[in-house]
């Protein structure tokens, strides 16, 4: 990666829907060429994927979570199977310490947290921190555009 990639992928996370136009533009290339390298940096794997980030509380889900569990290693396989066909799933991570997942999740009520939480306790023991506020959000990893 050169710094071109990598003002290209910053700019990308800032606004995945910039234009190819408006791209070249900053780069000072052609718009062909920025659709080339945008194209190598997906096929490198560099670039996984485009989303639209929400406001979650404004679509209804106004209860946002972070669940540690216990899980042995044994169950990891169908732990992984359960969790990932649960929709209300933003992220799940496979950690150190006391706790081996943690799951960030996001429901429209405590209920339906409690009842999540239920279900998932067959895999091992929780611990759940409701977020009360995000100081900082979703954000990409600004990546320097100097030469290295």
């Amino acid at each position: 990666m050169d710094s071109i990639d990598r003002k290209i992928i910053n700019r990308l996370q800032q606004n995945a829907r910039v234009s190819l136009k408006a791209l070249a533009k900053e780069c000072y290339i052609s718009p062909p060429t920025i659709s080339a390298r945008i194209h190598h940096l997906e096929q490198l794997g560099i670039i996984k994927n485009y989303y639209t980030l929400i406001d979650y509380k404004k679509a209804g889900y106004h209860i946002k979570a972070f669940v540690h569990v216990k899980v042995d290693p044994k169950d990891k396989s169908n732990f992984y199977k359960y969790i990932e066909s649960i929709p209300n799933v933003l992220e799940c991570d496979c950690v150190s310490g006391e706790f081996s997942m943690v799951i960030k999740v996001i429901f429209e009520s405590t209920e339906l947290l409690d009842s999540f939480i239920n279900l998932l306790q067959r895999f091992g023991k929780t611990n759940t921190q409701i977020v009360f506020s995000t100081p900082v959000d979703v954000r990409g990893v600004s990546l320097s555009e100097e030469k290295a």
